[in-house]
């Protein structure tokens, strides 16, 4: 089955993001989104994968592709809870019942 994974990037950190994608031999589609409570400028990126590759399209936003970007932690005590990548980013997935080209 079809997967979509929506991700929405803080703009300064979408075309490396891009750049890791197409090299993994991932396309996606994108444009700019705005939200929050600062209305600050976003990309959303659009991916379509097969059900297996989600988890490391999703590698990819956590793993090498984010190097060189700040690094989250979610609590001191746990040295395992610091999670590199992209920070700020947030990513959907959902089923893709059917896709049609016009």
């Amino acid at each position: 089955m079809k997967k979509m994974i929506m991700a929405v990037v803080p703009r300064d950190q979408a075309n490396h993001l891009l750049e890791c994608l197409v090299d993994a031999g991932y396309s996606a589609t994108y444009t700019e989104s705005r939200g929050g409570m600062l209305r600050q400028s976003q990309e959303s990126l659009f991916i379509m994968v097969e059900e297996e590759q989600v988890d490391d399209v999703l590698a990819l936003f956590r793993g090498d592709c984010g190097e060189g970007h700040e690094h989250r932690t979610f609590g001191d005590s746990d040295p395992a809870a610091e999670e590199p990548g992209l920070s700020g980013a947030i990513a959907f997935v959902w089923d893709i019942d059917r896709v049609e080209t016009f």
